[in-house]
């Protein structure tokens, strides 16, 4: 017995604990972070960008290229001479070639390449933390759903809870031969609807913690409780939308990558330039009909190319119209992002304003029907009347709801437009 009762109690125990267990917005966007697939491909991008700023900084060092093999000829060279003739190789001989070759100047080519790879290296950075804060914007709108989805179903029951109490009091009277059938059967529809209408937002508000729990890497069967408390606060909102949308992650990128461009179109027009180079090589060839098999020598140089079919032409001119695409993509930006953050402006004070109008009107609407009941109770009123009262009340709260959530979404979605999310 005693045992029995232990055990029931840690079961109490860890079911209270379990339905304790809190979820606050920076938890979910932690865990949003770290179960992404995205942002893992995004960091996997840039350790390629890395990579690839790596490959370019090369053309700083010398190459180093390395030779050898052998060789069977079916006969070996030979000269004529008045005595007769006379080999100059053997017939099968080995070979080694060592070659250091560095260049010297090429009019900053490699240093061109060099700074476009870091530009983008740059951007694919910058790519990183934008891709996260759409991720965020997402995860925030789920998290906000849930929060009005469980004020909605509240709101619902007590829509349910008020519908069944009206079709008992209908019944009653009905009873007493004070209402007709009329008004039972009214109740009864009006009380299916409510059920109805609560079905709904149960399958909604199950909906947004599937989408959710996918989001953060939880069970679709996970229920936390979510803080309510997840106002978001903003600073300097006397800021111009240019201003204000400056920082945001897209256009830092995307200037970046107007650099990398312009650097594109300096190191294409170095090909029209030469090269200079020093190289530094050894040269071995197995022969014994010679004195020296090893031949050492170093040399300093220029190349040119003259003529290539009109392809360092074309590298250029392509270099050229992107640098003016990504221009003109930049400046689209900026405008768009401008919009954006004006829209959530605009959003965020009417929702504000909204909120305050519907937090009034629930006040009222709930007077509204505790009057209307009344007067249905005292026969001075009728069902129609309070059915259509219940009905405005929770259209009342369905908005205000509503409003609460468009202003949390449009505070976020200024927070995303400033690059601050």
């Amino acid at each position: 017995m005693r045992s029995t009762i232990i055990y029931v109690l840690l079961f109490f125990i860890s079911v209270s604990s379990a339905h304790g267990e809190t979820l606050t917005l920076a938890d979910a966007l932690a865990k949003r972070s770290a179960s992404s697939r995205i942002l893992k491909i995004a960091a996997i991008d840039e350790q390629i960008a890395v990579d690839n700023v790596q490959a370019n900084r090369s053309g700083y060092l010398p190459r180093v290229d390395i030779q050898a093999g052998f060789t069977a000829q079916q006969a070996p060279q030979s000269i004529s001479t008045p005595s007769g003739t006379l080999a100059t190789q053997e017939a099968d001989y080995g070979f080694l070639s060592l070659g250091i070759t560095q260049t010297l100047y090429d009019f900053g080519r490699t240093g061109a390449r060099s700074a476009r790879a870091e530009a983008n290296r740059e951007a694919t950075r910058i790519g990183y933390k934008y891709q996260e804060q759409n991720l965020f914007l997402q995860t925030v709108t789920s998290y906000f759903l849930i929060l009005q989805g469980q004020k909605l179903l509240k709101a619902a029951d007590e829509e349910v809870t008020q519908m069944t109490d009206h079709l008992r009091m209908a019944q009653v009277l009905f009873e007493e031969g004070v209402v007709t059938r009329n008004n039972v059967l009214q109740a009864e529809v009006q009380l299916s609807r409510s059920k109805q209408r609560r079905l709904e937002v149960a399958n909604r508000l199950d909906n947004a913690w599937l989408d959710l729990n996918n989001q953060i890497g939880e069970p679709p069967e996970s229920r936390t409780e979510l803080v309510e408390e997840t106002k978001i606060n903003l600073t300097d909102q006397d800021k111009t939308a240019r201003e204000a949308v400056a920082e945001r992650a897209e256009i830092k990128a995307q200037r970046k990558r107007v650099d990398a461009d312009e650097l594109a179109v300096k190191e294409n027009k170095t090909g029209y330039y030469p090269e200079i180079f020093a190289k530094a090589g050894l040269d071995y060839v197995q022969n014994d009909k010679v004195k020296e098999q090893t031949i050492m020598a170093a040399t300093v140089g220029l190349k040119i190319n003259l003529f290539d079919g009109y392809a360092t032409t074309s590298r250029f001119n392509q270099a050229v119209k992107n640098r003016s695409r990504s221009l003109e993509h930049l400046r689209q930006m900026e405008s768009d992002f401008a919009l954006e953050y004006r829209t959530a402006v605009n959003d965020a004070k009417v929702a504000k304003e909204r909120i305050a109008v519907t937090e009034t009107s629930i006040k009222q609407g709930e007077e509204n029907l505790r009057i209307n009941k009344d007067r249905y109770q005292e026969q001075v009123g009728t069902a129609t009347d309070v059915i259509d009262a219940q009905t405005l009340l929770t259209q009342t709260r369905t908005e205000y709801f509503q409003a609460i959530f468009d202003y949390e979404m449009a505070m976020a979605r200024i927070k995303r437009a400033r690059g601050e999310l």
